[in-house]
Parts: C-alpha cells; sequence; structure tokens
C-alpha cells in the first residue's frame, strides 16, 4: 500500500530499478533526518538533547557556552516591576527589586501595589516539570545523616557572643531611652499583628484585618518568620515562643501556589536560618531545609539561572510576566547567595552552592558593558536583554550580596571580592554623580543614557560601600568610606526635604530638583528600611553622631506619619502635611526598619559585623569560618566538595 503511492513503483514492490530505489532510500533517509532535528527546535530542547547526546557532548546552550554568551538579544522596552519587596496596598507606578519590586523599582503602568507582580505573571511557564536532581535528598534523608555543622560548632567559630556581654545595653541614658522606644514601637506592630491577622502574611492596620497576598505561594505567616530574630535580640520571648509556636505547629510548607523565588528565599529561608544560628531550635532547620530543597527546580533551565516565580508544590517555574524577553531579574537571581551556602553548610548537600555558584560561572563569562551588570537576562540563551543597569531597583541587591559573600566566607572567597570591587570601579565611571548642589548620587543607566534619579532602593548602597572600604586597593579605603558617607548624606537629604520627614520612593536630580521627587507616582513611602540601614553601618564604622540622630528623627517621623491606632503603615505621598495611609504594615518593617533601628542604637556587640552577615531582609547569618568549623565539627568527611 505505501508503494502503491510513489511513482513507479509496481504493487508488489519487486519490479524496482536500481535507480528507483536510490530515490526511494534517499527519501526515506531525509525524512528520517528531517523528524530528528526538529526535535532540537521544539521547546525545553535541553531535555531532549539530553537523551540523544552522549554524557561527554555538551548542547548548544549551556552555562559555558561561548557561542551562546556571546550573542546578544535585542531588549524589549522596560516593563514595570509590581511588588517584590514593595508595598501592598498603595497605588503606584513602578517598582522592583533589591527586594526587586514592583514596589521594588519599576516605571511605567500604574496599579495597586497590593496586586504586585505576581499578579501580572505569565501563562507561557517554563513547561519544564519539577524534575529534581537526582543528587537531591529529602530534608528527612539529610537529617538521618547528620549536618555537616551543628548549632554548637557554629557558636565555637564566633569571635563574641551574639547577643554582647550585656545585649548591646547603651551606656548612655538617652541612647538607651531612645532604644527602649523602638522595642516598643516593635512590641506594638507585633500585637497589633497578632490580635488582627494572626497567620496572615501582614496586617491591614486601618481595616484591622490581615492580609495574605500572592507573594509567597499560598505560605502564610511573612511577619511572623521575619520577626523571629528581631523579637529575638529585643529581649521580647514570650512573643518569641509565640512564633515558634506557631511555625512548629502551623507553617505548612506543602503549598501548591505560584511563589516569588526572591521574596520566599530573603523573607522565609533567610528568617528561619538567622532563627536557627541565634537559637539552636531545630525546628527552624528542619523547616528551611525543607523548604530550600523546594526552591531547587527554578534552576532547571538550559543556563542553570533560576526562573523568577516558582510553584512551590509541583516544581515548575516561569519568568514574570512583565520582565522583558521572558528574563530573570539580576536583583533576583543575584540575591541567592547566602542563604543557599548556609543550607549546604545544614544540609550537607553541596547542591545548594553548586547552583548559585554556577550563575557566577556564567556571569563571568558572558561580556558586560563598560563593566557593568544589566538588570534583565535570558534564562534560556544566557544573553543579556536590554542594557538597564540600577544600583536600586531590579540590580540593588545582586551588589550587596557580592561584597558580603565575600565577608560571610571569612573573607576567602575571592572571586566574589573581585566581581565586587571590578562592579564598583565601572559604577563610579558611569554612574556616579554630584549634583549642582554638591549632592552625589547613583543615576542608572540605560544603553548609554544616563537618567539622574535615584531609589529609596539605592539607599542601601551607602551601608554597603562602606562596609567594603577596608578590603578593595588599600589607597581607595578612605574614598570608598568618603563616598559611601556621601551617598548616606543623600539619602537623608531625600527625607529632610519632605513635609513628613520621611523619604520617597525614587526622587530626581534634574529639571531644577534636587533629591526630591517631581513625580506624583515617587512620592510615596511604604516603611522602607533601606536609609535607615545606611544609618546603621555609616554608626557602626564611624561614630559619627550624626547618623544616631537622623535615625532618631526618622523614629519621630514614623511616630508622627505612620502609627496608626492599630499598627503602622505607609502613606501615599511625603510632601502632603494631611497624610493619607496605605493600609499596610509590610513585614519588612518589623524585620529590617525596626531591627536597624534597634542596632543603631545599641552597642556594637549586639550582632557584631566581624561575626555577622545581615541578608537583604536584614537576616543575621553568621560568618563561615571554613578551618574553624572543620576543627570543632564532629563529622567524618564523607568526600563531598568544600563548599567555601
Amino acid at each position: 500500500m505505501v508503494f502503491r503511492k510513489l511513482p513507479g513503483v509496481s504493487a508488489s514492490g519487486m519490479g524496482l530499478r536500481l535507480s528507483q530505489k536510490f530515490v526511494f532510500l534517499l527519501f526515506l533517509s531525509g525524512l528520517v533526518t528531517l523528524c530528528f532535528g526538529a526535535l532540537f527546535f521544539l521547546p525545553d530542547t535541553m531535555r531532549l538533547k539530553r537523551i540523544f547526546l552522549s554524557k561527554n557532548e555538551n548542547p548548544a546552550v549551556t552555562v559555558g557556552s561561548d557561542n551562546v554568551l556571546s550573542k546578544k538579544v535585542p531588549g524589549d522596552p522596560e516593563h514595570q516591576r509590581a511588588g517584590l519587596k514593595g508595598g501592598e496596598g498603595a497605588t503606584v507606578k513602578l517598582k522592583v527589586s533589591r527586594k526587586p519590586s514592583v514596589t521594588h523599582g519599576a516605571r511605567t503602568v500604574e496599579r495597586s501595589v497590593g496586586s504586585r507582580a505576581q499578579d501580572e505573571w505569565s501563562p507561557a511557564k517554563a513547561h519544564e516539570p519539577a524534575a529534581r536532581d537526582e543528587r537531591v535528598t529529602s530534608a528527612a534523608q539529610n537529617g538521618q545523616r547528620g549536618s555537616a555543622y551543628s548549632y554548637e560548632t557554629f557558636k565555637k567559630c564566633l569571635l563574641k557572643p551574639p547577643l554582647g556581654k550585656n545585649k548591646g545595653t547603651p551606656s548612655d541614658s538617652e541612647t538607651l531611652q531612645r532604644r527602649e522606644k523602638v522595642k516598643e514601637m516593635m512590641k506594638f506592630a507585633w500585637d497589633n499583628y497578632k490580635r488582627y491577622a494572626w497567620g496572615k502574611n501582614e496586617l491591614r492596620p486601618l481595616t484591622k484585618n490581615g492580609h495574605i497576598g500572592n507573594m509567597f505561594g499560598g505560605l502564610r505567616g511573612a511577619s511572623i518568620v521575619d520577626s523571629l530574630d528581631t523579637l529575638y535580640i529585643m529581649g521580647l520571648m514570650e512573643e518569641y515562643e509565640e512564633a515558634k509556636e506557631w511555625i512548629q505547629d502551623n507553617l505548612d510548607l506543602n503549598s501548591n501556589g505560584e511563589a516569588s523565588l526572591f521574596e520566599v528565599n530573603i523573607r522565609y529561608v533567610g528568617g528561619l536560618l538567622s532563627a536557627y544560628y541565634l537559637t539552636g531550635a531545630e525546628i527552624f532547620k528542619q523547616k528551611v531545609l525543607e523548604l530550600g530543597e523546594k526552591l531547587l527546580p527554578a534552576f532547571n533551565t538550559p543556563t542553570g539561572i533560576p526562573r523568577g516565580v516558582i510553584n512551590l508544590g509541583s516544581g515548575t517555574s516561569w519568568s514574570w510576566g512583565w520582565a522583558s524577553a521572558g528574563s530573570s531579574i539580576l536583583a533576583e537571581f543575584g540575591t541567592l547567595h547566602l542563604e543557599f551556602v548556609h543550607l549546604s553548610e545544614l544540609s550537607r548537600n553541596p547542591l545548594f552552592t553548586e547552583k548559585v555558584m554556577n550563575i557566577r560561572k556564567l556571569l563571568n563569562k558572558i561580556e558586560k558593558p563598560h563593566g557593568l551588570y544589566p538588570n534583565f537576562l535570558s534564562p534560556v540563551s544566557g544573553n543579556w536583554v536590554q542594557h538597564h543597569v540600577s544600583i536600586g531597583g531590579l540590580g540593588d541587591s545582586f551588589y550587596e550580596y557580592l561584597i558580603k559573600s565575600f565577608l560571610m566566607s571569612d573573607k576567602m572567597d575571592q572571586e566574589a571580592q573581585k566581581m565586587y570591587y571590578s562592579a564598583m570601579e565601572a559604577i563610579e565611571a558611569n554612574l556616579v554623580q554630584k549634583s549642582p548642589g554638591g549632592l552625589t548620587y547613583v543615576a542608572e543607566w540605560r544603553g548609554g543614557i544616563l537618567d539622574h534619579k535615584m531609589g529609596h532602593l539605592a539607599c542601601f548602597s551607602g551601608g554597603m560601600i562602606g562596609i567594603g572600604a577596608d578590603d578593595g586597593p588599600a589607597e581607595q579605603k578612605q574614598h570608598y568610606l568618603d563616598l559611601a558617607a556621601e551617598i548616606t548624606h543623600t539619602c537623608h537629604e531625600s527625607y529632610s526635604r519632605s513635609a513628613t520627614k520621611l523619604g520617597p520612593e525614587a526622587f530626581r536630580f534634574d529639571a531644577g530638583a534636587e533629591a526630591t521627587a517631581t513625580r506624583l507616582s515617587d512620592r510615596y513611602y511604604i516603611l522602607r528600611p533601606e536609609v535607615i540601614e545606611s544609618y546603621m553601618y555609616m554608626w557602626r564604622l564611624t561614630h559619627d553622631p550624626k547618623y544616631r540622630e537622623w535615625g532618631w528623627e526618622a523614629v519621630e517621623a514614623l511616630e508622627k506619619h505612620c502609627r496608626v491606632e492599630a499598627g503602622f503603615s505607609g502613606i501615599r505621598d511625603v510632601y502632603a502635611s494631611t497624610v493619607s495611609h496605605d493600609n499596610m504594615q509590610q513585614s519588612f518593617f518589623l524585620s529590617e526598619t525596626l531591627k536597624y533601628l534597634y542596632l543603631l542604637f545599641s552597642d556594637d556587640d549586639l550582632l557584631p559585623l566581624d561575626d555577622w552577615v545581615f541578608n537583604t531582609e536584614a537576616h543575621p547569618l553568621p560568618v563561615i569560618r571554613k578551618r574553624c568549623l572543620q576543627e570543632h565539627g564532629n563529622t567524618q568527611d564523607d568526600g563531598q566538595t568544600n563548599l567555601e
């Protein structure tokens, strides 16, 4: 029947001439070749290629593939980022990263902060099942064979007690009184969360109810996890025990929702890790290892660059719908290193560290325009998508995690050190500007054109540059300290030039404006911590009393304009004499803003910086002193990689 469809072939097929046989075989072989080759152009071709290529052959798109990394991908117009680490509840136009967020830096489309970027998730998902790496063992299995280093071992390798000689209590009465006020603010915020929103993710203080949102994939209790270490270091032990009990009894990680990889990592993973390292409570370790494993499928991409959104139940991942050309965000995939290295230390599973080191491997190979890191990268091709550079939203915490990875490694991670100072050199050469009024600021870069604006999120950079001053070129140390002080001063000016003495989401340096918001969409304040964060670091580094004074100014402004009957709320316009509240008490207000204020008014031996590194949600993680850990550890070498 088949031959009958071919011209010149008899029904029996017995009368074929040699030339006809040759034509037929040629046709058949071509058809087979065409079908086989077509497999390589289907979606998720990496998985298909693994079926047909030997182990020694590398598919065309790999992390180290030069032919891929040198290829340029044209960028789409910048899309808005709504919500990661940003406020929920206010109507704004942008947001994106360091806590990238459609609250962390974005720009164009007006939307409710409460809807966040998650509302814009694209249905064009990764199409990759949650097939976990075969080397990933379950958290339970890891527990059975023992963790690499115990809580007690880590304690032995700290240079000082975590809470200091006297829990950081300052000697002068005025500073002590101010610290006690910050503690009272924390208790007030916590008590109202407990009363009106217990178990929900965040409190809506005006309507006195809880908010869940869609950022955490069905996880609950974000404010509880984010507050654990703050409650503990403030000595609010009854509240800490309540939080611990809720986590033990009610924190269900078997959700089937769609979560921000970035937000779950910095808030939940970071919060549980720090709680474990401060207290030694095994429940925190058990929960964080289970959760960490659920995040690994996000890395199942052709390049190993994780996608921004993951279903915690199925493991399916995809990119943000607003991100250009399905790209991943620099401040998201670049803000995993601290937590994932500690997950490897606690689980004895090197895979967590391998995943984040693989990100570095790609970034070191890919060409960087003028030495800068653009904010959008394709997880499929490994190429940059758009040349937009910012140390604010979309980019911020990538740079923060470079210097902090170096510090957390006990200054052994020389690759992170090199990447950080190279990036700083490029930032200074291309982005750092001086206004006509003498204010130093860090502009944004769009394909070679400067945008003279600075976001509130970028104000963390004063502290970042300060803590990195010691370990760059010796002749640059004072320069970096001066630069850190100048940027922190500029961010303070953004506060002092508003009617409320709180800073706007973004401020500009053009058309005669200096350190002020010129657009209505940039005037809101959602209890952000970045300016206060830099005050704390600069106080620790210089002991200049102005930083404590600036911090107290922020306390007074928060009390006057953000404190309401049932908690604290962000405000919609920092320049308005009569404030309008956004009805959201962000979890990072408890985790970061109040913690940094408390540390600012404490002695330096409370969470000393030579022992602890804060993740971008202000969760303290201990420095990993590998030699000390190996000397004091009670586990034997099982041949696994030394995870430095």
